[in-house]
């Protein structure tokens, strides 16, 4: 469901809660972060994906930020 935790990410100094996006069955893990994590930073809209839904309510995509204003809003966060 949508907001509830999905799963975690590890680095060496710490550990950080993922939380879904949007309601709907997880269909896919990207299995090759097991051996290359690293794609989460160099890659994140390519091969740095962590999974795929199949979207039970599209309503939920209403909510979800583009590009430009996730940009807008770190953005602001950050000055």
């Amino acid at each position: 469901k949508k907001d509830e935790e999905i799963c975690v990410l590890e680095s060496v100094k710490a550990a950080a809660d993922v939380y879904s996006p949007l309601s709907g069955e997880i269909i896919e893990f990207n299995s090759e972060l097991k051996d290359t994590p690293e794609l989460i930073n160099s890659e994140p809209y390519d091969k740095g994906w962590l999974f795929r839904i199949k979207i039970t309510d599209t309503h939920e995509l209403e909510d979800l930020l583009t590009a430009e204003n996730y940009e807008k809003q770190i953005s602001a966060e950050t000055h």
